[in-house]
């Protein structure tokens, strides 16, 4: 027989904003449950090092979400290796069901589902991911410092990434499959003037090459999508830039949404277009993305969750 669970808050995720949300809530005594979903633990566990969390100079990231799982156990949540395939939002108390099998009620909801970055879908990328092959600069780009780069992409985030990465690198390379770049028009000038920055029109990232003891990239091979020539550039990173999707898969055609598909929350609050509904993290974030971004809206959604219910009582 399928088993049913309520609780006063469910947390659906389990990256910085969820388990945040889950010490939190634990702490208002509201005996939250935390579902982690499809990647427990979120993006931060297909990252080595992470040098921008406050009080550690250097963690991996898997060892960070391990520590803030642990907390949140620690403080009272239920953490739950399961799956939301479903959410209803049109009863009281809302309804979730779980690929388990398992039917999850709750007088209020925390997604905090995050983002995923878009990838091409290469064999040589997913081979290299977290060793030379990223999408996140702000992450990542600190360790190419002095080395040569190349970025993927032609929108704003291809250039805010180009552009950033200047900062550490002797040479970025834009590669783009057309002839002009889709950025805001600013970006575009400041990328065009960068004495560090050279683009490569027309071409496509064919197939990312290194090292495997260790394992490391040393280049990349792009192919003209005019001529089909092959062009091999010499780096050490390879930053992947087309953009974020959302897991808004649950919720995208009952909650609003703006910016490609986020969910929209109230300015200075979690709160969506739905009353008991809370988003937190990268789900609802397209501008920041950072862990330490997440883990604060993850603190809001429970803050906001506690006031929701005690309006409730």
């Amino acid at each position: 027989m399928a088993e049913s669970k309520h609780t006063k808050v469910l947390i659906i995720g389990s990256g910085p904003a969820g388990y945040t949300a889950g010490v939190y809530a634990s702490r208002a005594m509201l005996s939250p449950i935390l579902v982690q979903g499809i990647e427990p633990g979120g993006q931060l566990t297909t990252t080595t090092e992470v040098e921008n969390w406050p009080g550690h100079t250097e963690i991996q990231g898997p060892d960070l979400m391990v520590n803030m799982e642990a907390h949140a156990r620690a403080m009272g949540t239920e953490i739950i290796g399961d799956i939301i395939n479903e959410l209803d939002t049109s009863v009281r108390p809302f309804v979730a069901k779980g690929d388990s099998g398992t039917t999850y009620t709750a007088d209020a909801v925390i997604l905090a589902t995050g983002a995923r970055a878009k990838w091409l879908g290469m064999e040589s990328e997913e081979k290299f991911k977290g060793f030379g092959v990223s999408a996140c600069a702000t992450c990542d780009g600190f360790f190419y410092r002095g080395q040569e780069i190349v970025v993927i992409g032609g929108g704003n985030t291809a250039v805010e990434e180009a552009l950033f990465l200047t900062n550490f690198a002797s040479k970025v390379t834009l590669i783009h499959r057309r002839d002009e770049l889709r950025a805001e028009k600013i970006l575009q000038e400041r990328l065009l003037k960068h004495e560090k920055i050279e683009t490569l029109w027309f071409n496509t990232l064919e197939e990312v090459v290194g090292t495997d003891m260790p394992l490391g990239v040393t280049g990349v091979k792009t192919k003209n999508v005019n001529t089909g020539e092959i062009t091999e550039i010499p780096c050490a990173g390879v930053f992947v830039a087309i953009g974020h999707a959302p897991a808004t898969e649950l919720v995208k055609d009952v909650l609003e949404t703006h910016n490609g598909g986020y969910v929209k929350v109230e300015a200075g609050s979690t709160r969506t277009s739905i009353p008991g509904i809370f988003a937190a993290g990268d789900l609802t974030d397209h501008v920041y993305r950072q862990a330490v971004t997440s883990a604060g809206m993850g603190c809001m959604a429970a803050l906001d969750a506690e006031k929701f219910l005690a309006e409730q009582e």
